[in-house]
């Protein structure tokens, strides 16, 4: 059978609007997602310049001032140092666990995004037991800080890592006892 080419003209036509489609699809999830990682961002630079500018302040002393204009760009300047950084290894320390501890902590951090609905219709992963999950997934990240700090083969790192796993730990058994006691209200 021989298609006339208007048909296939207008089935052409039909698939690029599909695919146009998919794009706005694709771009209205992303939008409302970078705009609130737009804001979260402005506000920790603009908290991060108050608390340098007070701290100078009660110090008495010269603030961040040389980055630009009243300082407002020096943790730019911070994070654009840091990513330029030398990345040193411990020569005696096991190298792979001290560089995937941090990833570990950093990934479960992110990963407990996905489950924080952004709007009514907008909810990366839709799931009944949405705040368990969250609660499991961040509870990973004391295994990174463990892991990094027993990686660099040094007792000093190691209790390092060991206390900022135990704050954080600390930090997450009245959380999750929190929600608990209010998931366990809403189902009775």
């Amino acid at each position: 059978m021989i298609i006339a080419t208007p048909e296939v003209q207008d089935i052409n036509s039909f698939s690029r609007l599909e695919s146009l489609q998919e794009v706005y699809g694709i771009l209205w999830v992303l939008a409302p997602i970078s705009i609130y990682v737009l804001a979260i961002t402005i506000g920790v630079l603009v908290i991060v310049w108050l608390e340098r500018e007070i701290s100078a302040g009660i110090q008495q002393r010269i603030g961040p001032e040389y980055a630009s204009p009243l300082g407002i760009l020096q943790a730019l300047a911070d994070g654009t140092k840091l990513l330029f950084k030398e990345n040193l290894l411990p020569s005696r320390g096991n190298s792979s666990l001290f560089s995937i501890g941090p990833s570990i902590a950093v990934i479960a951090i992110l990963l407990s995004y996905s489950v924080i609905p952004f709007s009514y219709n907008l909810v990366l992963a839709d799931l009944n037991i949405g705040i368990f999950l969250w609660i499991a997934i961040s509870s990973i990240a004391p295994i990174g800080l463990l892991m990094s700090g027993y990686g660099s083969n040094n007792k000093y790192s190691f209790l390092g890592g060991l206390r900022a796993a135990a704050q954080s730990i600390s930090y997450e058994i009245p959380l999750t006892l929190c929600v608990l006691s209010i998931s366990l209200r809403v189902i009775r």
